[in-house]
């Protein structure tokens, strides 16, 4: 060290440590300050052009390495943007579990619903690959929303028929595999529609909803949209998507099957019959027909006024009442319990009462609050109407008696003729096909025949009886429309109609209405068993053909597995 350096300063000793090297001075020579994150001196970098900056970080690739760089109209956008090297061509071959996928063999020769309720129980990966059944001019096929759209419509159509969730979502799901699409995800809640489908595990997903907003009871549009569904599962059938909205149109704007006037009529024929079945004679008949056919024409009238169905439901339950009413003020000796109570089985809601039960045991807990929340609202209808009549009977004088009503028919020939009568008006009712309609008659006589030998010769519990023979309806039912390959809606709501709790929900009202409220709590709740004892037993009927029966599938229909306790 020399004497100059010597003799330095040691602030200037302090500060040097902050000085550039040699060669990297300032402007002029000064010296400059920077910090030990200068560039040391013989380390040469390349800079880029144009720019004053080396700021990077840890995700910048090293130098040395050469990566191809992406055009920048293939650039990854997302996520979900297929990566430079996928090809659906040249697909990678597919990842298998340790535990293999199973076989699924999925016969054609069983209908459409089978095989499609037996798909939707399984995980998407263990989906067998569908095959594309309906064809298009162009080799790619047609448009994923336009098949979606359809697939909407169609699930539309049957839930506002009264289809249960469970159905509606094989039928979306037969809808969009007919056209190759495999990864489809439906949805169905009471009021909404959705559907979801995913081209690849890296491709964006498709996602449609459609809002049901306004039902309608016409089971002959219901079985049109059943055989759509049909002829698009069929490989032997070619239809288009055009040929499919156009069919979709044509059911759309078809009339119903059956005039107002016919329906009316019908009414009065079901209310009619009820009556017999709890112990009336013809002037009961008569009296029952009329005053049904007479809430149906204000029922219709409040509808066209825009009022909601629970008040056309109160202002329907009227008019039998207050015939019955009239009949017991003018001492005629008539069993007017059995005129209310045949009033009463025109207006109970089965059929929303089964696909409410139904929804619930197959897992659609969500829909089926809501068609049970519906059936309340409906009944609660029919019970504010049936009471403000009796209460306003009982204040003028009327003795109602509901012993009269508890005894039923000696003859069993013209109690099953009432039951094949009922069930007849009930398909009218229902706007079913004429062809279904005797086959429904003859349901609804079996029925009755099974109840009555077990309940009024067998001395057998009433609830224990109808679940009985509610059960064979259910059985039948699904075995006339399996092997049509429609619904088994037309052929199982209509039969249960003898069965319906119209006499223990009459008594619950009269003894309410005569303060005598435990009484009547007790029977009104005899009239839920009895309700929930016909939607199980149809359920349950259902469920056992679908058992021992073949349905498309090399194992067999797997459940949901439920908690046990925790």
């Amino acid at each position: 060290m020399t004497d100059a350096e010597d003799r330095k300063p040691k602030s200037d000793e302090a500060r040097s440590a902050f000085l550039p090297p040699a060669g990297t001075g300032g402007v002029d020579g000064d010296m400059s300050t920077t910090s030990e994150f200068a560039i040391p001196e013989g380390l040469a970098l390349h800079r880029t052009a144009g720019t004053e900056s080396d700021t990077t970080s840890e995700f910048a690739v090293p130098q040395g390495l050469d990566v191809h760089a992406t055009p920048a109209a293939e650039q990854e956008g997302s996520a979900f943007t297929p990566p430079s090297t996928y090809s659906s061509k040249h697909a990678p071959t597919a990842f298998t579990p340790p535990s293999g996928i199973p076989v699924v063999s999925l016969t054609k020769d069983v209908p459409w619903q089978d095989r499609m309720r037996t798909m939707l129980r399984m995980p998407v990966a263990e989906r067998p690959a569908p095959e594309a059944i309906q064809r298009s001019s162009d080799e790619s096929g047609p448009a994923v929303p336009r098949v979606l759209d359809l697939t909407l419509r169609i699930g539309e159509l049957l839930l506002a028929g009264g289809e249960g969730a469970e159905d509606v979502e094989a039928a979306m799901f037969a809808v969009c595999r007919s056209y190759g699409l495999d990864r489809c995800e439906p949805n169905v809640t009471f009021t909404l529609l959705a559907i979801s489908y995913q081209p690849s595990l890296v491709d964006d997903p498709i996602t449609a909803s459609r809002t049901v907003r306004r039902r309608g009871t016409d089971y002959t549009r219901l079985a049109a949209v059943y055989q759509l569904v049909d002829d698009l599962s069929d490989d032997e059938t070619a239809v288009s998507l055009e040929e499919a909205y156009r069919r979709l149109a044509e059911i759309r704007r078809n009339r119903h099957p059956y005039p107002g006037w016919a329906l009316t009529g019908a009414s009065g024929l079901l209310a009619g019959a009820a009556s017999v079945l709890v112990g009336g004679d013809l002037i009961v008949f008569v009296a029952a027909a009329l005053g049904a056919m007479l809430g149906d024409r204000l029922a219709w009238l409040c509808a066209g006024r825009g009022l909601p169905e629970f008040y056309q439901f109160t202002v329907a339950a009227m008019p039998p009442a207050a015939i019955g009413i009239a009949l017991t003020l003018g001492h005629v000796d008539v069993k007017a319990s059995a005129v209310i109570t045949g009033g009463l089985f025109a207006l109970l809601p089965g059929r929303a009462l089964v696909a409410g039960v139904q929804d619930g045991l197959t897992g659609f807990y969500i829909t089926a609050s809501a068609r049970l929340l519906e059936v309340m609202y409906f009944f609660v209808g029919i019970v504010t109407g049936v009471l403000l009549v009796l209460y306003f009977g009982v204040q003028l004088g009327a003795r109602l008696n509901p012993d009269q009503a508890l005894g039923a028919s000696d003859d069993p020939v013209m109690m099953i003729g009432a039951s094949m009568l009922l069930s007849l008006a009930f398909a009218v009712l229902l706007q079913q096909e004429r062809s279904t309609v005797v086959w429904v008659t003859l349901n609804g006589g079996v029925a009755w025949v099974v109840y009555g030998a077990m309940h009024y010769v067998g001395d057998i519990s009433p609830v224990a009886s109808t679940a009985a023979a509610a059960g064979l309806v259910g059985l039948f039912g699904q075995l006339l429309s399996r092997y049509q390959f429609a619904s088994a809606l037309p052929y199982t709501t209509a039969a249960i109609g003898p069965l319906l709790p119209g006499s223990a929900t009459y008594f619950g009202l009269l003894a309410i209405a005569q303060n005598e409220v435990d009484e009547g709590l007790v029977s009104l709740s005899a009239a839920v068993a009895l309700a929930m004892a016909i939607a199980i037993g149809v359920n349950l009927g259902s469920e056992i053909s679908r058992m021992f029966l073949r349905i498309g599938s090399a194992e067999k229909r797997r459940a949901a597995k439920r908690t046990r306790g925790f």
